[in-house]
């Protein structure tokens, strides 16, 4: 297995997929190495690859304000994505780029080993939960696999989009924190 500096480097200089080419920056992933809460979304917009950092843009900051109202923050969370360049004109990962990249985040997973995975949006729980996963139906709900209890929430992009999803992820924050307040020891 990779430390993290070696993990990071190689993330760096990676060209297994196209979105190599029309990168700024990769997009790796920010916060503690051992946080045990880690949110995973789809892949890095335009605000992400000019800065080189997820969720830094409109949808950054309102993800920001949601961890505040669960007592988490960049500071004791780790953020990152399925892919780690960003797809052109924001569209949906291919299943080819999120398969290319998929390796990086599960050595991630394997170096942070979080408690908690929260799925941002439904491409990242499709990936990470389960195939036929519906944002619409299955959000909010828990799933164990391998010692690790995974949720999905609405993407913050969705929920600037369309705010009557709010109340519903509003509730879907809640359980993640009492989620985080039973298993979580540093965290809280």
């Amino acid at each position: 297995m990779l430390n993290w500096e070696d993990l990071e480097s190689a993330c760096m200089r990676c060209t297994a997929c196209p979105l190599c080419q029309t990168r700024t920056n990769v997009v790796f992933g920010v916060g503690p190495k051992d946080a045990e809460v880690l949110f995973i979304g789809e892949g890095p917009g335009e605000q992400e690859d000019l800065k080189g950092e997820p969720f830094v843009g409109p949808a950054g900051r309102l993800l920001d304000d949601m961890l505040s109202i669960i007592d988490l923050s960049r500071n004791n969370c780790y953020i990152a994505n399925i892919v780690k360049c960003r797809p052109p004109q924001n569209r949906d990962p291919l299943q080819t780029e999120q398969d290319a990249c998929i390796p990086f985040l599960r050595a991630q997973t394997k170096l942070i080993r979080p408690k908690i995975i929260v799925c941002l949006g439904r491409i990242a729980a499709m990936k990470l939960i389960r195939e036929d996963f519906k944002i619409t139906r299955d959000h909010g709900q828990w799933t164990e696999k391998g010692g690790i209890w995974f949720t999905a929430i609405y993407h913050p992009s969705a929920l600037l989009r369309d705010e009557s999803k709010r109340p519903e992820t509003f509730r879907d924050l809640k359980s993640i924190q009492a989620k985080v307040l039973d298993l979580c020891t540093h965290t809280v």
